[in-house]
């Protein structure tokens, strides 16, 4: 193993398609376990630890059959050591089941565990431990390695990060046998909200309503300009906030996207990196957003609605964003729309799947109305059954919806070792108090000022989400940093949706861009340069989240005009920052000027009206003086 390899660290186990008796096996396995965690979430009441032990059984057993133990692995039959490991999985969860009732009245560390506890417990910690490996990479297993270290060997060290003793009974207590290890709050939510989340999406699927919005998107956007490229980021973020998976969603929709983008003379890393944040930006976008939104939801008592409400204006922002340089490149690069005979007339589009918009009314209807995540994503599931029931070619028959069980747990597979890696670092870092030590550090080094926090508040967010999936770098960051916000006033809201929006970002950031990786087999170009690409593209997202710290009334928070006069000047200061970046023909065709308007952009994203105004008069007077040169950009042979 080449540990200096970057690839070594962030590679996973391939994925297993079994055939024969093996896929027998495993399908009714994983429809079984989907109908068990739904019942679970909506009918019967569980007790919290109970829940997350029987959602971490089954997920267990399915995935050590369905994930290999390396990229080399069998894409076919699981060998003996994954039989042994998940009989190990279900064998251990049987046992917990066993012991459920007296967990539930236990009161932890009063009693030492006994031996059979002790030996279910260290098991269960190693199957996480390789779960985590063979789904994220050891990137976040090493993560989790050096903090259970810390557990153990922080009483060592010296100074502020020095901690009392911990001995191993008192770790494997509160790892395994409470609800703040890996039964903790990440695994309860991917039980629960987001599990059902992903079906209304595996559904969505199946009931080609994937296939609708691509076409919708093409009726709308193939005539312009870079044509494909406006089709890609407007189909990908349509179905993007449908699934809140950018990696899912970028091998879906970026298979027909990218070669038509390549067709048109697109080089394969741009091709790749539009479909890349386009389809990273979904996550952003109510009303499913992703994983990460729901735990921010069950970490902060917010309730999802406000959530999703708050998120909206932002995300606009981000594909006004993303959209407009998409646009300027396309006039810059001399690219033309779609082969007419290749764009579907929206009429007829609208008729054939127009009904496919009707789940994401009762999504909202239902968030709007105070119904809990997890009955609105079930409204929203029976929404997509029964609108497609309505067209033959759409239909979701007793066989697709089995399929779409199936498919559900196998997608959530590696959310749920995510999710747990997740729940054994932030046990730890409770245990040892680490939370208000680090948040002690950072405020010394930036001493208090709200600026500097924010940069490194991003910083360490993006490093956390490297090679890991969002949730687990979200929930992370919020344990480590979100202490710090509050210390220093910053409200819950837009502090802890500022930090999902830098874990959502670091799926495209390099050198670790897992968004990126999905893309470039597909665009068959190097993932560094689509991932390069691809934050150049995003930069809207890491540059709004600032902007509604300081501004709140970007999410709803404060006077309505106030939040209209907000989100206009962002956005034309979002459209100058796009025009800047790719060099307008009109708006800024020098190299000083492409500096200013980017500054002038930067101005009136500022929510401060004064700032504003300046921003548009300078914004203004180059445009002005440019048209009186009559300085521009010669078009560029693609």
């Amino acid at each position: 193993m080449k540990l200096l390899d970057p690839g070594t660290w962030f590679s996973i186990g391939c994925r297993r398609r079994p055939t024969g008796w093996v896929a027998h096996l495993i399908a009714p396995l994983a429809a079984l376990l989907a109908v068990m965690v739904i019942l679970a979430a909506t009918v019967i009441i569980l007790d919290p630890w109970a829940l997350a032990a029987m959602f971490i059984t089954g997920m267990f057993t399915l995935a050590f059959l369905t994930v290999g133990a390396s990229p080399d692995s069998s894409t076919e039959t699981p060998p003996l050591i994954d039989w042994i490991l998940s009989g190990a999985s279900l064998g251990t969860g049987l046992y917990f089941a066993y012991i459920g009732p007296e967990i539930e009245s236990r009161i932890s560390l009063l009693a030492p565990l006994e031996m059979p506890e002790m030996i279910a417990g260290s098991i269960a910690l190693l199957l996480t431990l390789e779960i985590t490996r063979r789904t994220t990479g050891l990137g976040l297993t090493t993560v989790v390695l050096f903090f259970i270290a810390y557990n153990f060997f922080g009483h060592n060290l010296s100074g502020v990060l020095q901690h009392g003793y911990i001995d191993y009974n008192h770790f494997l207590d509160i790892m395994v046998f409470t609800t703040d290890g890996v039964m903790g709050l990440p695994v309860r939510v991917a039980a629960t909200y987001a599990f059902l989340f992903v079906l209304f999406g595996t559904l969505m699927f199946y009931a080609k309503g994937s296939d609708f919005f691509f076409d919708f998107a093409a009726s709308i956007s193939g005539k312009q300009p870079g044509g494909p490229a406006k089709v890609a980021v407007v189909s990908s973020g349509l179905y993007g906030m449908i699934s809140g998976s950018p990696t899912s969603d970028v091998v879906t929709t970026g298979s027909i996207t990218i070669p038509i983008m390549k067709r048109l003379g697109y080089k394969g890393s741009v091709a790749g990196a539009i479909e890349v944040a386009a389809s990273t930006g979904g996550s952003l976008v109510p009303p499913v957003m992703g994983s990460a939104a729901f735990i921010m939801a069950e970490y902060t008592g917010i309730d999802y609605a406000d959530i999703a409400i708050a998120a909206l204006l932002p995300a606009i922002l981000y594909y006004v964003g993303v959209y407009s340089q998409v646009h300027f490149r396309a006039i810059r690069m001399g690219f033309g729309g779609l082969d007419p005979n290749n764009i579907p007339n929206i009429w007829p589009v609208l008729k054939k799947g127009g009904l496919f918009f009707a789940p994401l009314v009762v999504l909202t209807w239902a968030l709007l109305d105070g119904y809990t995540p997890t009955m609105v994503a079930v409204f929203g599931s029976f929404s997509i059954i029964a609108v497609a029931a309505l067209k033959r070619a759409t239909r979701v028959g007793l066989i697709t919806i089995y399929k779409a069980l199936a498919e559900t747990s196998m997608r959530m597979v590696p959310v749920a070792g995510a999710c747990a890696a997740a729940g054994l670092v932030i046990a730890g870092i409770t245990m040892t108090g680490l939370a208000a030590k680090f948040a002690h550090l950072i405020y010394g080094i930036t001493d208090a000022q709200v600026f500097w926090t924010l940069i490194i508040a991003a910083m360490v967010t993006v490093v956390l989400g490297l090679g890991m999936p969002t949730p687990s770098a979200y929930i992370l960051a919020a344990v480590l940093i979100g202490p710090l916000m509050e210390e220093l006033k910053i409200h819950v809201l837009p502090g802890h949706l500022f930090l999902l929006y830098f874990a959502v970002m670091s799926a495209i950031t390099p050198p670790v861009a897992v968004a990126a990786y999905a893309a470039s087999s597909i665009a068959e170009d190097n993932p560094l340069a689509i991932a390069a690409h691809a934050v150049k593209l995003a930069l809207a997202a890491f540059i709004v989240p600032f902007a509604f710290v300081y501004g709140p009334e970007l999410l709803w928070m404060g006077p309505i005009w106030l939040t209209a006069v907000s989100f206009s000047t962002a956005a034309l200061g979002i459209f100058l920052i796009a025009a800047s970046v790719e060099s307008h023909e009109t708006l800024c065709p020098q190299v000083w000027s492409r500096f200013v308007q980017a500054g002038a952009g930067l101005m009136l994203v500022t929510p401060n009206i004064k700032w504003s105004i300046a921003g548009l008069g300078v914004a203004l007077v180059v445009i002005q003086f440019n048209r009186m040169t009559g300085k521009k950009i010669p078009v560029q042979e693609s």
